[in-house]
């Protein structure tokens, strides 16, 4: 018993170490080398990048492999989170590796098509690793959802500007040793890290105050990159500043391993005091257990006695929860799929052309590796903010987390137009805005999808909800600002320049982020009643 407490704390430790190596949002970092060698126009890699959202669809295979490999009590053997980090890390080293070999000429030039498969293995191996260790927190934690989810999105949106440091230190402005980077690195640390991430379904001590723990080293690591990003743009740092730097970060990174080991002796404690001493004098008396709590409001009310027209009518929300098929026979599972696309799809969109955008406003590549940077540590704060934020307001005012998804496109609406403006240096603004929202949206669906459809299958529910990131990439980047871009494009070069290039599709996405905020609102009114009755279950328990 006391192992199986203690070894959580390892597994989130594991599970936060392969999601910071994970290497989201770095498109943009050799997105210029891609084209330049392969000969692109605009809407050929725009069409590469549509490739990379679409490995977002790997995200049901994971979603299935998790729940076959987890089927059973133990987790031992052949099953386990580990066979999903293991196929994730396959991918990865495909993935990227081929694509290393193709802009380095290693290979020969591939054809478009083959191109478009290799961005989209490195890409599905990320739905791996985020399943694996997302929806294992969340087994774990399960009184803490949002904050462990939250805590694990965080991680992977801050793995780009973590890459990107170590990039800056031993390769600045070879892009091409970069993706051999991404090759390696996530791989090898995958798969010395896989076999700790297993399921621990005990419920010890304070687990909010060691998570919080994680919750404020992954702000400390933020703000750490920000002032480093900030000075690097101030001052021209020399190479041992950037190593000590980059020592540094190491050091934050390692931090986690403190706290679990604290968790671990403190659970440890508490079980040898539990099994010494029966601390609940009412054990044994189902009677006084019964007259201690609120008889209006029987146990399992929110689950079995939903008052009609909560939610669907064939909503069932059981412990074991809703397969895929019945929860795509819901009007709620449509409603957050399409104000997913106007969301996510935007803000995909955005980072797979922040090189673009850069260079059409005249930015230094060292400026637009910084703009990647900044967008993986807002996205970072928006993750780990919209996990904490939706469990408190959950928790003590009985807000619905609809309702900040809501809040979350409304914003993406302000920061789309902010970038359609074209004023000086807007860029900067525009991201910061843009990536909390992406980050924010990214912790927010996990959650809500298994407040609604349940735990069992959250894997394959939350994974197929996601596919409307690469269908709202395929339209905006693809058929709006590819399109638009190439039309507004002069020379050989395919190269656009002005805020012409891309105004009129921010317009447009932002049109389509108000239509995502209005679907957003309709699923807040629906559930609201069901997370009303939620919170109190939880009042009585």
């Amino acid at each position: 018993m006391m192992e199986r407490v203690s070894n959580k704390w390892m597994a989130t430790v594991a599970s936060m170490w392969i999601q910071c190596s994970s290497g989201v949002y770095t498109f943009s970092v050799y997105s210029s080398v891609l084209k330049s060698s392969q000969g692109y126009d605009q809407s050929t890699l725009e069409t590469t990048a549509v490739f990379r959202d679409i490995g977002s669809i790997g995200g049901v295979l994971a979603g299935l492999l998790y729940s076959a490999v987890t089927n059973g009590s133990n987790h031992s053997g052949f099953g386990g989170p580990w066979v999903v980090l293991l196929a994730g890390a396959t991918q990865s080293f495909l993935g990227y590796f081929l694509t290393w070999a193709s802009v380095v000429g290693l290979i020969k030039r591939p054809p478009v098509p083959l191109m478009c498969l290799f961005m989209y293995l490195s890409s599905q191996s990320m739905p791996f690793f985020n399943t694996a260790n997302t929806v294992s927190g969340v087994q774990n934690f399960p009184d803490y959802s949002g904050t462990i989810v939250g805590i694990m999105k965080g991680f992977s949106g801050i793995s780009g500007a973590i890459l990107i440091r170590a990039y800056n230190t031993f390769y600045e402005d070879e892009p091409s040793k970069f993706l051999l980077m991404l090759a390696l690195l996530p791989t090898l640390i995958s798969l010395v890290l896989m076999l700790l991430v297993k399921i621990y379904k005990t419920n010890t001590g304070d687990d909010k105050t060691h998570l919080n723990g994680f919750f404020a080293v992954a702000l400390i690591i933020a703000g750490y990159l920000m002032i480093i990003i900030i000075l690097e743009n101030i001052f021209s740092l020399p190479l041992w500043a950037h190593r000590v730097t980059f020592i540094l970060l190491l050091l934050l990174l390692a931090s986690p391993l403190g706290i679990a080991i604290k968790a671990q002796n403190e659970d440890s404690k508490r079980v040898l005091e539990t099994l010494s001493f029966d601390s609940n004098p009412l054990r044994g008396h189902p009677e006084l257990l019964r007259s201690s709590s609120d008889s209006s409001v029987p146990e399992d009310m929110a689950y079995h006695e939903l008052p009609s027209g909560a939610l669907d009518d064939k909503v069932l929300f059981d412990e074991e929860g809703m397969n895929l098929l019945q929860a795509m026979c819901t009007v709620n599972f449509w409603l957050l799929f399409t104000a997913m696309i106007c969301g996510m799809g935007s803000t995909q969109a955005v980072i797979n052309n922040l090189s673009q955008m850069g260079q059409s406003l005249n930015y230094t590549s060292v400026e637009v590796n910084s703009l990647v940077s900044l967008w993986s540590i807002w996205d970072c704060l928006g993750r780990v903010g919209a996990g904490y934020l939706s469990d408190y307001l959950l928790h003590t005012r009985g807000w619905a987390r609809p309702l900040l998804m809501a809040s979350t496109l409304a914003t993406m609406i302000i920061g789309l137009i902010v970038i359609a403006s074209g004023f000086p240096r807007i860029l900067y603004v525009g991201s910061i805005l843009i990536g909390i929202c992406d980050g924010s949206l990214w912790s927010l669906i996990p959650t809500i999808t298994s407040d609604i459809f349940g735990v069992r299958h959250m894997g394959t529910i939350y994974s197929a909800i996601t596919l409307a990131s690469p269908v709202g990439s395929y339209i905006f980047s693809v058929k709006f600002m590819g399109y638009i871009y190439d039309k507004e494009a002069d020379g050989d070069d395919h190269s656009c320049f002005g805020t012409r290039c891309f105004m009129l599709s921010f317009l447009i996405m932002a049109s389509l982020a108000l239509l995502g905020f209005l679907l957003a609102i309709a699923l807040f009114i629906r559930t609201k009643r069901f997370y009303s009755l939620r919170r109190l279950k939880d009042s009585v328990k």
